[in-house]
């Protein structure tokens, strides 16, 4: 769950990589970067933190030219390290190149074995550096367009990619689409390609699409051009609706605050229960807990209070300061729930301990029952497609059933959307979406 972002066909192109990443900060917080092209050469800044941590007034200077590509980083596969930022550059026969990538390659050991063995140094941990190789040591093809196409073409698993030399940019996406990128046309001049629609709002852009799943759009010459490499089979990642996506942003061309909204009603026409108020698990609740109140009638309350100043807890690298943050970030309004039947809505649970804790802090703070609703099925297995759930052990569903995890809680019960309730929310076909983490039915692996 990283961002990414292009820019083409503007001379501020870095100045709006880096607002349009800014805008997505949430998808990744661990580093950023971003490379920029004037024509001749490639530009690269990149560095671990925040956006705003990162790039000063004195970097657009060395960030010149009409194109831009910038990344934050959530990290699924690589190390914790500089070297494992993105963009990731390199010099090679044709020139110079540099590469952006959300998704996780589900074949990057055995391709970086082979190519050790054809002589490739690797300088990181990153799957992403593998397409660097395979573009590189393509000796049979004699364009870029080419080499890319053939690279894209080894790799298996899940990839938004954006991939910018001295004079072009490529925007691709995977044959299955897990991850989203979408296209759109700036008002001040050029073109932008985003992880999320929320990055266009602050740069001036208009929507223009969602880029295709196997779609490959060439920027070039002040035109975009699109040919289709892969036979498209959407399996779209539902926990982009879930969790991910910013809630103004249209994420495969649905908007992400109306879908988790009527996931809250969905969970309210399923999961009925008696309680004096609904209460999201703040932020990624709210919209599903609106929902749930106007479908029940319950009143809504926002009786937890976040803290905006501590970052998101799930991508957290470990439990402990996952524990510690927890504390941080949310704290109850304990005259609005003493002596109260609540409902409380959360998104989902991955590990069990996040909500153990708010189930505890609204008891002490003198709530009568708690009734945990979760607007997302039980989630019970890894992703391998770019979510930090990398085994089974960590899943508390995948050990534990729903009364089991319920007393681990320490809730006075436990519900769980059903599949069915979150495609009807979704409003579209569900061969389109990957429930993978839910259903243990793999795409690809």
């Amino acid at each position: 769950m990283c961002s990414v972002v292009g820019i083409y066909g503007n001379e501020n192109a870095s100045k709006l990589a880096f607002y349009s990443l800014f805008a997505m900060q949430h998808r990744g917080q661990e580093a950023a970067g971003i490379s920029s092209s004037d024509g001749t050469h490639i530009h690269t800044i990149k560095d671990r933190g925040l956006v705003t941590q990162i790039f000063k007034e004195e970097h657009f200077k060395i960030l010149k030219g009409h194109m831009a590509i910038g990344h934050t980083r959530y990290s699924t596969a690589g190390d914790d390290s500089i070297l494992d930022a993105q963009p990731v550059f390199a010099r090679y026969g044709l020139g110079e190149i540099s590469i952006v990538h959300n998704g996780n390659l589900v074949n990057a050991r055995e391709i970086r074995e082979d190519l050790i063995k054809r002589g490739a140094i690797f300088q990181s941990n990153m799957d992403t550096e593998n397409l660097i190789h395979l573009i590189a040591k393509n000796y049979e093809k004699n364009t870029l367009k080419e080499r890319i196409i053939d690279a894209v073409k080894k790799i298996k698993g899940a990839f938004s990619l954006i991939i910018l030399s001295r004079s072009k940019m490529f925007a691709i996406r995977d044959p299955f689409g897990f991850r989203p990128l979408s296209l759109g046309k700036i008002k001040s001049g050029g073109y932008i390609v985003a992880s999320e629609t929320c990055a266009f709002e602050l740069v001036g852009a208009e929507y223009v699409r969602d880029i295709k799943p196997g779609e490959m759009v060439i920027f070039e010459n002040e035109e975009i051009k699109s040919e289709m490499i892969f036979e498209p089979t959407p399996k779209q990642c539902i926990f982009e609706y879930i969790y991910f996506a910013r809630p103004d942003s249209n994420v495969f061309g649905k908007n992400v605050y109306s879908i988790r909204k009527q996931m809250g009603r969905e969970l309210a026409k399923e999961l009925p229960v008696d309680a004096d108020m609904v209460v999201p698990v703040p932020d990624s609740g709210v919209a599903a807990a609106l929902g749930y109140s106007q479908e029940s009638q319950i009143p809504f309350e926002m009786a937890i209070m976040r803290n905006h100043y501590v970052g998101r807890t799930f991508i957290e690298p470990t439990q402990e300061i996952r524990d510690l943050k927890v504390k941080m970030k949310l704290s109850p309004i304990k005259h609005k729930i003493e002596g109260k039947k609540l409902v409380v809505i959360d998104d989902s649970i991955v590990r069990g301990t996040t909500s153990r804790r708010i189930v505890r802090m609204l008891k002490e703070a003198g709530a009568k029952e708690v009734h945990m609703r979760i607007a997302s099925p039980a989630t019970t297995g890894p992703c391998y497609y770019g979510v930090d759930t990398p085994t089974k052990e960590e899943l508390i569903a995948s050990k534990m059933s729903v009364n089991e995890i319920c007393k681990y809680i320490e809730a006075d019960s436990l519900a769980y959307l059903s599949i069915e309730g979150m495609v009807r929310a979704v409003k579209d076909k569900k061969e389109n979406y990957c429930f993978a983490c839910f259903d243990g039915e793999y795409p690809i692996l």
